[in-house]
C-alpha cells in the first residue's frame, strides 16, 4: 500500500511540474524597450552647411597696359596704406631679339636711312645758299629802286625770287628733319632690350599703388614675367571686414531669409554670433564629391560676435555655418519614437506596462526632436526606436 501511494504521489508531482512549465511557457513575456517622457522643450530647426570666411571686399589688382611685370617684393599678411604702398611696377614690354637676317636688314635700313640724311643736308645747305642769295638780291633792288635806277618791275623779281627761295628753304629744313627722325627709327630697332639696364638708364615704369588701407590676400604673380592686359598680380583687402559665405542647397535656400540668426562653429574657436544679410537671388550648379550635380544658392552672413573672438578667423577659413530657421518652446517628442503609420506620424505610447499605437500631429522638427501639436501630452511615456515586435497592446518593460 505504501509502494501504491509513493508512486502516485511521485508521477503526480512530476504532471503538476510538467503543467506548470507548459502554463508558464505560454504565459506573454513582456518585452523590454528604451522608454522617454514627453516634455516641454527647446526646439529649434536650423539649415547647415560647410561655408567661408572671407574678406568682403577684395581688391584684384591686374595690369592696366600690356607690358613686364618686375619682382614683386611684398608677401601675404604685409600691410599697405592707400596711395603710398607700391604694389608692381610694369616696364615697358621688350622687343624681340633679332636674328641674322632682321639684324642686316635693319643695318641695311640705318645706312639708307644715313644716306638720305646726307642728301637732305645737301638740300638744305643749297637751299640756304639760294635764299641768302635772293635776300642780297632783293635789298639790293630796293636801294637801286629807292634812287629811280631800276624799274619797279624788277623790284617785283626780286621779291618773287626770295619767297621762293625762302619756301624752298623751308622744304628742305622739313625733309631734313624727316629723314633724322628717320634714321633714329632705322637706329632704335638694332637696340637690344637690356640696352637702358646695362648702362644704368632710369627706369620709365608703370607705378601700381594700393587702392585701400588693408594687408595683401594674396600674392597672384610674384616673379618677373610679361603681361596683357587684364593678368592679374596681387589682392589686397581689409581682414577686418570679414562676412562668412555658404551654399546651400536650392531647396534650403528658399527657406532662408535676411535677419536670421546663424551660429558659426567648426574654425578652431568658440561659436560665433552672425544674422543672414544676403540670399542671392541665383543659384549655379556645383558637383558633390560623390559626382552628383546639385543646384547651390550663396547666403552672405554678417558676423555679430565682438571682433576680438574671431581676430584669427581669416580669409579664405573653412567654418560650419548653422543657419536658424524656427526657435520654438514647446511639448517636444524624440524622433527616435517617431514612425509612419499610413499617411501620418505616430507613436507607441507606455501605458499600465502595455504598448498603445498613438497617432500625433508635429509642427517643427529636427534631427533630435519634434514639436508636439496634438496626440501626447507633457509627462507621456513613449517607446524609442520601436521594433517590429511592438504592437497595440503588447506588453512592454523599461530596459
Amino acid at each position: 500500500m505504501n509502494a501504491v501511494l509513493f508512486r502516485v504521489v511521485f508521477w503526480g508531482a512530476i504532471a503538476a511540474v510538467l503543467i506548470a512549465g507548459l502554463i508558464y511557457a505560454f504565459i506573454p513575456r513582456p518585452l523590454a524597450v528604451d522608454l522617454a517622457t514627453v516634455a516641454r522643450d527647446r526646439i529649434t530647426v536650423s539649415v547647415t552647411d560647410e561655408g567661408m570666411a572671407e574678406v568682403r571686399e577684395v581688391y584684384r589688382i591686374t595690369a592696366p597696359v600690356a607690358g613686364r611685370l618686375m619682382r614683386v617684393g611684398l608677401e601675404v599678411g604685409d600691410g599697405v596704406k592707400a596711395g603710398l604702398t607700391e604694389l608692381a611696377r610694369i616696364e615697358p614690354a621688350a622687343p624681340v631679339f633679332l636674328d641674322v637676317r632682321t639684324e642686316t636688314e635693319a643695318r641695311a635700313a640705318v645706312e639708307v636711312a644715313k644716306a638720305a640724311m646726307d642728301l637732305a643736308d645737301a638740300e638744305w645747305k643749297r637751299a640756304q645758299a639760294e635764299e641768302d642769295f635772293t635776300s642780297t638780291e632783293l635789298e639790293r633792288g630796293r636801294s637801286l629802286f629807292a634812287r629811280g635806277t631800276i624799274p619797279k618791275q624788277r623790284l617785283d623779281e626780286a621779291e618773287r625770287a626770295y619767297r621762293v627761295a625762302a619756301a624752298d628753304l623751308l622744304t628742305a629744313q622739313a625733309r631734313r628733319d624727316q629723314a633724322r627722325h628717320e634714321l633714329e627709327v632705322a637706329e632704335a630697332k638694332l637696340v637690344p632690350p637690356t640696352a637702358n639696364a646695362l648702362e644704368g638708364g632710369s627706369c620709365e615704369c608703370l607705378v601700381l599703388r594700393a587702392p585701400v588701407d588693408g594687408e595683401v590676400l594674396q600674392v597672384i604673380e610674384e616673379s618677373e614675367t610679361s603681361l596683357v592686359p587684364g593678368d592679374g598680380i596681387i589682392e589686397i583687402g581689409d581682414p577686418k571686414d570679414l562676412q562668412i559665405r555658404v551654399d546651400l542647397l536650392s531647396e534650403d535656400a528658399v527657406l532662408v531669409k535676411p535677419g536670421q540668426a546663424a551660429s558659426i562653429d567648426g574654425w578652431g574657436g568658440a561659436s560665433l554670433q552672425a544674422v543672414v544679410r544676403r540670399v542671392e537671388p541665383f543659384g549655379y550648379t556645383k558637383v558633390s564629391a560623390l559626382g552628383i550635380e546639385e543646384q547651390r544658392v550663396d547666403v552672405l552672413l554678417d558676423l555679430a560676435s565682438p571682433s576680438e573672438d574671431w581676430a584669427r578667423l581669416g580669409h579664405g577659413y573653412r567654418v560650419d555655418v548653422s543657419i536658424f530657421l524656427h526657435d520654438v518652446e514647446d511639448v517636444a517628442v524624440p524622433t527616435a519614437a517617431l514612425f509612419r503609420a499610413g499617411a501620418s506620424w505616430a507613436v507607441f505610447k507606455a501605458v499600465d506596462r502595455q504598448s498603445v499605437l498613438q497617432p500625433v500631429e508635429l509642427g517643427h522638427r529636427n534631427a533630435e526632436k519634434a514639436q508636439v501639436l496634438g496626440g501626447l501630452s507633457d509627462g507621456d511615456i513613449v517607446i524609442l526606436n520601436p521594433s517590429d515586435e511592438i504592437a497595440d497592446g503588447v506588453l512592454v518593460e523599461p530596459r
